[in-house]
């Protein structure tokens, strides 16, 4: 039997009906990249809502919503929001080769990650896995950029993009609106007040409903 992991998705991933682009393929609405999906599209084994050590910050300019990113350091003080999926390894592989634009099709080499805590694939943003901690006797994954918070160009994130976190955050956890617009607002590269979090948070519960993978 393949080994499994956890996923951790602290972005729009959070929401399970966009992360079923990256498993099926296809261009989710409001997205600007067409996914060729994984060699397995089975959905994931298990899902569960996650607080990783660390937090969250949003930097650079993301191609496929434009405005900031969402990037994780574990360095940071306090918890990041996530959403954790078991997974097979290829599974895995594929969705974080995905994220790194690079075509999916191999597994990842995933031992020098339990060895050292974090596996530095290439120089770019989601190409620097991260052994986050375990989970029923699996490991839990994330990726984010090679930088901290500290070195990172903080930019503002797109409305669009914080309606899809806001909808995954209220998927993963079950958090209102309020709550939703609280957590947003303290992550460095925010730049929107909380009244306006509060209205994409709304948004972003009531349109995340409606997203479904183009491929069944």
């Amino acid at each position: 039997m393949e080994a499994l992991v956890w996923y951790a998705a602290y972005g729009s991933n959070m929401h399970a009906a966009r992360l079923g682009y990256y498993l099926k393929g296809g261009q989710p609405p409001g997205g600007r990249r067409t996914y060729p999906g994984c060699r397995d599209p089975s959905p994931p084994r298990r899902t569960a809502g996650a607080m990783l050590p660390g937090g969250i910050y949003f930097a650079g300019e993301s191609p496929a919503w434009t405005g900031g990113a969402a990037f994780y350091d574990r360095h940071l003080p306090g918890a990041a929001a996530a959403r954790a999926y078991l997974l097979t390894v290829s599974q895995f592989s594929d969705i974080a080769t995905q994220e790194m634009y690079r075509p999916p099709g191999t597994d990842l080499d995933l031992t020098p990650l339990w060895a050292h805590g974090h596996l530095r694939l290439g120089d770019g943003r989601y190409e620097t896995l991260v052994h986050a901690g375990d989970r029923d006797g699996h490991p839990v994954i994330t990726f984010t950029a090679p930088w901290s918070a500290h070195d990172a160009v903080l930019n503002t994130p797109a409305p669009r993009y914080l309606e899809m976190i806001s909808s995954g955050l209220h998927e993963a956890h079950t958090w209102s609106q309020p709550e939703i617009a609280t957590y947003l607002s303290a992550r460095p590269g925010v730049t929107q007040p909380v009244p306006e979090l509060t209205a994409l948070a709304a948004r972003g519960i009531s349109l995340g409903m409606l997203i479904t993978p183009e491929n069944p």
